[in-house]
């Protein structure tokens, strides 16, 4: 009941803050889908931060920690590690190319309403399986602290997700999520602290019987594989890599006010990020003394919430129970909103001209899709989905981008060929994951998370396509303009 409390009192909180942002909304397609350029650079990292700490970090990071042990931290490494590559290569450029979306940016780099609408297509692809863990983890928590069916949690986080967007935009978006990573660190943060001291001696005399061959080589082994350094490497490409081609993380940077903001802006997510990520791997941790009965229940998506039970039974435990969740709770929708937003410009700016109403549309169809698809998804770990989403951004967005910022070669047949490579070979493999049962070995490695082959296919796809043709005389100028200093960059 406390815990249901705590997330009813969230989620009032956060369509107040919602309201809020319509009140200050403009009803024009600028300033639904980029608040008009003129959000503060702090409150603009706090959002950001806010809706890139999503369940894969409350929840999940700290879920494969028990359930693979220490090597999962490098998770944690590269979804921040991805921020230092997003602001030394996209960031500024990708805030004087003048555009909204990735999309936008392929017309504007490539000439190209071909291009543009596969990359519309691509976005779909992104947003819709990183959404499908985040309403996940809204059943899966709902229903841990109320003992409502796992459905209603799915469907509330999609009704008020799509209530505050619809309705208010980037705008009402970035303030819900600078209030959302307030909420998760301090929910998340002081039970940690609570609990390592609570645990004590217990926990440090279970941690030193534990086999330590695996602190002194923290490498993850996924799916059981036997080929941690390859997975390792792996997981590493996609999260780093695809952080620098996630549509709602770029489009975020447009709402800032010049190139050198969106840069300074990308710095601050890396600290507020490094901050975070300190106390999931806590829950992770003493989730493998405490909770290892959850690794056999294949529950350990659960343990963040579960663990506060465990440790300090009776009020208090109950007490830390529905901070914990109502920090989940906050993740959730907090990421759903940034993912919304994307898909909305995906579906309706787009894939068609774009207007107010149609974005509003485009959002609840979005929505509508999301949890349809994540009924059936509560067998999925939630850090396995989104590692998907990653690999597809890492293949597709990261190469376009890299490349047709900083290389004038690139032409309109490599990036529709690196494009079409990277989604259709990381797409087929994480099907292929799921549909079959390759045993363990380096082939489950290279279809759970095929980033350490599908990257540089569609690296050298894009390159090698691309020096078979001449890239469009202007090619030189666009780029010329992504580097520019001053107010001659679409500033």
């Amino acid at each position: 009941m406390t815990g249901l409390m705590a997330i009813g009192l969230l989620f009032a909180a956060s369509m107040a803050i919602g309201v809020y942002g319509v009140r200050a909304t403009r009803l024009t397609t600028p300033d639904f889908l980029v608040a008009s350029r003129r959000v503060a650079p702090g409150w603009n990292a706090m959002a950001i931060a806010g809706e890139y700490v999503s369940a894969a970090s409350v929840l999940g990071l700290a879920g494969l920690m028990l359930k693979n042990g220490i090597g999962s931290l490098w998770y944690a490494v590269g979804f921040t590690a991805g921020y230092v590559a997003v602001a030394a290569l996209v960031a500024g450029p990708m805030r004087r190319s003048g555009a909204y979306t990735v999309p936008d940016f392929a017309d504007y780099r490539l000439g190209s309403q071909t291009i543009r609408k596969l990359c519309a297509v691509i976005v779909l692809v992104i947003m819709w399986l990183y959404l499908v863990p985040q309403f996940k983890g809204a059943g899966v928590v709902l229903h841990l602290v109320s003992g409502t069916p796992y459905w209603v949690g799915v469907v509330l986080a999609g009704l008020v997700v799509t209530a505050s967007i619809a309705a208010g935009g980037m705008r009402s978006a970035t303030y819900v999520q600078g209030f959302h990573y307030v909420v998760k660190l301090l929910f998340i943060a002081v039970p940690a602290i609570f609990l390592i001291v609570h645990a004590g001696d217990d926990a440090r005399q279970e941690a030193l019987r534990m086999d330590v061959s695996e602190w002194s080589r923290p490498l993850l082994d996924l799916e059981g594989s036997g080929q941690p350094l390859l997975a390792t490497w792996s997981v590493l490409l996609a999260t780093t890599l695809g952080a620098v081609g996630l549509p709602h993380v770029i489009m975020r940077f447009h709402t800032s006010a010049t190139a050198a903001v969106a840069r300074r802006v990308a710095v601050g997510v890396i600290v507020l990020l490094g901050v975070f990520y300190l106390f999931p791997a806590v829950y992770g941790l003493l989730g493998r003394v405490f909770t290892p009965g959850l690794v056999r229940g294949g529950d350990t998506d659960t343990v963040t919430v579960v663990l506060p039970g465990e440790i300090v039974p009776g009020g208090w435990g109950s007490v830390l129970t529905a901070i914990v969740a109502a920090g989940a709770f906050a993740a959730f929708l907090s990421t759903s909103s940034g993912l919304l937003m994307a898909l909305a410009g995906g579906l309706s700016h787009d894939l068609s001209r774009a207007s107010v109403p149609r974005l509003r549309l485009a959002v609840a169809a979005g929505a509508l899709v999301a949890v349809l698809l994540s009924l059936p998804a509560r067998s999925v770990d939630i850090n396995v989905a989104v590692g998907w989403a990653f690999a597809v951004a890492a293949s597709t967005f990261c190469p376009l981008l890299v490349l047709g910022i900083w290389w004038r070669g690139l032409t309109r047949a490599g990036a529709a060929a690196g494009l079409a490579a990277g989604v259709l070979s990381a797409t087929g493999a994480a099907l292929a994951s799921v549909l079959t049962d390759p045993g363990p070995g380096w082939l489950v490695v290279l279809l759970a998370q095929p980033a350490a082959w599908t990257v540089p296919l569609a690296f050298m796809v894009m390159i090698v396509v691309s020096l078979l043709g001449r890239p469009p005389e202007w090619a030189e100028r666009a780029v010329l303009r992504l580097h520019a200093p001053g107010p001659a960059a679409a500033e």
